[in-house]
């Protein structure tokens, strides 16, 4: 158990590493206003942004190895600490304070949903689900990530643009559920790990994978441009892992604790959650002194190549 704590941390650290990172090379690539594919042809050819992918990987790995040493009520309560490294990294290289409502705010959102996940602890289940399930859980996430990702380029009905803050919130939300959907895609491909790479290879899950893999990606990419970190970084730690939970009840047939205490704590749980989303929407981390001029959440120096 402790391996697998320090493991996790250590995940949690290095994907907070790369929003950072990923942020820094995306804040000042052109365009922002409409969605393109030409933004990841800029970004790779910046050195801080490789840094922060570099820096996913890894996370992804040490996520891997902590998931070996503990179960997963253990381990992913843990990854939502992510959000305090992040602004941990805000605090010493942000151009705008973190108060200390801030930090309630994002505690407060991490221990709900590091409570909620452990308390609910998702079990059981199946390896396969039926070929409709998945037909209904990709129309349904990938269409509302669709939605979303609409909604936060459409003008607002007085004809002006939405906010920088409020496109990089909606487009992290839409990066999360993409992203709990490829969680449950990971899910099925690993079950056919044991039969090898033709194995693998055989099944539609590695091909869905490569392809939402890629449109998070972009979905991501976008949500770091458009606004400051502080607005995109809840739907990336939050949105996921609850998609993904509900997305394994769904299509795995797993099971919740549902027992009248176990509710009675995830209610609670959830109030934490929605308390620090809202608290943080307001905080001038997001919104910035005027909420008529674009915030900047992490400013730094930084000439692209």
């Amino acid at each position: 158990m402790p391996k697998a704590i320090v493991l996790a941390l250590a995940a949690s650290f290095c994907t907070a590493t790369s929003s950072v990172c990923q942020r820094l090379g995306a804040q000042s690539a052109p365009g922002g206003e409409t969605f393109s594919v030409k933004l990841l042809w800029y970004l790779v050819r910046q050195p801080i942004w490789l840094a922060g992918v570099a820096s996913m990987i890894l996370g992804f790995g040490f996520q891997i190895a902590a998931l070996h040493f503990g179960g997963l009520a253990l381990v992913q309560p843990i990854l939502a600490t992510e959000l305090l490294f992040v602004f941990g990294y805000m605090a010493i290289i942000g151009s705008r304070r973190v108060e200390r409502t801030d930090l309630m705010a994002g505690a407060a959102m991490a221990a709900g949903l590091g409570l909620f996940l452990f308390t609910s602890s998702p079990s059981g289940g199946t390896l396969h689900a039926p070929g409709t399930s998945w037909w209904l859980a990709g129309l349904f996430a990938l269409g509302l990530a669709g939605l979303c990702a609409m909604a936060a380029f459409t003008p607002l009905r007085h004809g002006s643009r939405s906010s920088p803050a409020r496109r990089a919130a909606i487009l992290g939300v839409a990066t999360g559920i993409s992203w709990g959907f490829l969680a449950a895609v990971i899910k099925e491909m690993s079950s056919h790990v044991d039969k090898g790479l033709p194995g693998i290879f055989s099944t539609w899950s590695v091909y869905v994978l490569v392809i939402v893999g890629a449109t998070s990606m972009l979905l991501s990419s976008h949500a770091l441009q458009a606004g400051p970190l502080a607005a995109s970084q809840p739907g990336f730690t939050i949105v996921d892992p609850l998609v993904a939970s509900f997305l394994g009840v769904f299509i795995f047939s797993e099971h919740l604790q549902l027992a009248p205490e176990d509710i009675v704590v995830e209610i609670i749980a959830l109030a934490a959650l929605v308390w620090g989303v809202v608290t943080l929407s307001r905080s001038q981390l997001v919104q910035g002194p005027s909420h008529d001029k674009e915030p900047a959440s992490i400013s730094v120096e930084w000439t692209p190549t």
